[in-house]
């Protein structure tokens, strides 16, 4: 088997420190405050970053200490497969959240709308660009029965 590494281009400072009560998408997390910290050695890839209002953040998630093939999602009751959830204990435990870009301040991101632990690692930023990443979904499976709860849903604490 093929062995794959990454390192950390940078680190999330937020408000939370406890998987316990944090918004479980960045949706619901309107108006959140954080940071991304770049690391020094990456900051000429920021260059030209603030033309973007949006990014997308691909991270680690470092609190995890399992994975598994089906779990019990935030908003369900019922098991799925990890792969129709966005459940943190994947086989990678890589996360994504698109957040608001609010300023830029030398290897510092303000961002909002973020769903982000305290310390999270970062492994890549990319551009959110409509025209490439907005596709009406068609049917969205067993989250058609929670509309509208993400906004109110808070992490348990669950998969830490």
């Amino acid at each position: 088997m093929m062995h794959i590494q990454y390192r950390p281009i940078g680190v999330i400072h937020s408000p939370f420190n406890d998987i316990r009560g944090m918004p479980i998408q960045p949706t619901g997390a309107a108006g959140i405050q954080a940071r991304l910290e770049v690391f020094t050695e990456f900051v000429p890839g920021l260059q030209d970053i603030e033309g973007f209002s949006h990014l997308i953040l691909l991270y680690h998630f470092h609190q995890v200490q399992a994975t598994s093939l089906t779990v019990t999602p935030f908003l369900d009751s019922k098991p799925h497969g990890i792969f129709a959830t966005r459940a943190p204990t994947r086989p990678n435990a890589i996360g994504l959240s698109i957040v608001k870009l609010e300023t830029v301040a030398d290897n510092i991101l303000h961002l909002a709308n973020a769903d982000l632990l305290d310390g999270t690692p970062v492994l890549d930023i990319k551009p959110y660009v409509p025209e490439f990443d907005h596709h009406p979904a068609e049917r969205v499976g067993w989250l058609e029965q929670a509309g509208g709860r993400v906004q109110q849903h808070r992490s348990d604490g669950r998969f830490g």
